[in-house]
């Protein structure tokens, strides 16, 4: 594993409980920084808490990321905590249900946008402020090849992801000058539990997409995510790194 130097830093990790999240709260805390994780799942959320103990300073908040109050509480009470804000991953995310368009019921599609794309939004309408007086931060929103290309049966989806770059690109033009970095990375299928949400035959559509041949791990995702949020990372923003096994076309 390469040497980051995140010594000193406090970061966010939404979705951190597990997969792609737990990964990279556990890469960025062996580079050194304290990390605060946030969840809805408060079991799942404890279990991780333990787990990453020994590796640093961990903090959790239970949250709904959907909700505006309890979002701004939570990057109140994580200022407090460590002092000083300068890393937000927003890591948290659902597939919702396989279906075409015009079979997704309307509360369906609203519940994964609201999810995927609004609970970004709050996150960084949140913690922005806080970083701002530092002039310093980066902030690493996880999209999706979906966002990009539109995966079908997941029309939900791939337009809350696609939401998400945009919203990178916006925040990212918006902050080139106060030292905070904005940038996303739009990753093909990660090996996690949230492919238990999703049919066998729309795993398999996936995986055919990919010239690898396989799909990522979580790891892989941690160590992009992690230089993202260095110093090293120092000229890019609102850009979007891709993850895909070589499926990215543009």
């Amino acid at each position: 594993m390469n040497t980051i130097d995140l010594k000193g830093r406090a970061a966010i990790v939404t979705g951190g409980a597990r997969g792609i999240g737990y990964a990279i709260a556990e890469r960025l805390l062996a580079s050194g920084a304290r990390v605060s994780l946030w969840d809805l799942d408060a079991a799942a959320l404890a279990s991780a808490a333990t787990t990453l103990a020994s590796a640093g300073e961990v903090h959790t908040h239970v949250l709904n990321l959907t909700q505006p109050d309890e979002v701004a509480a939570a990057a109140a009470a994580t200022q407090a905590r460590f002092g000083r804000l300068d890393i937000l991953v927003n890591n948290a995310g659902i597939a919702g249900a396989t279906k075409k368009t015009w079979e997704l019921t309307p509360d369906e599609w609203l519940h994964v946008v609201k999810v995927d794309l609004f609970g970004v939004f709050l996150t960084c309408h949140a913690v922005v402020p806080l970083m701002l007086p530092n002039r310093y931060g980066r902030i690493v929103n996880i999209a999706s090849i979906a966002g990009k290309e539109g995966n079908p049966n997941a029309s939900h989806y791939s337009a809350a992801k696609a939401g998400v770059i945009a919203l990178t690109k916006s925040l990212g033009k918006e902050l080139a000058q106060n030292g905070i970095l904005v940038n996303c990375v739009t990753p093909a299928v990660i090996e996690t539990d949230i492919l238990k949400q999703i049919t066998q035959q729309h795993v398999d559509y996936m995986l055919s997409k990919i010239p690898m041949g396989r799909f990522g791990k979580k790891e892989e995702a941690a160590a992009l995510v992690a230089w993202l949020c260095s110093e090293d990372c120092s000229f890019s923003t609102g850009a979007t790194f891709d993850l895909s096994g070589g499926r990215a076309t543009y």
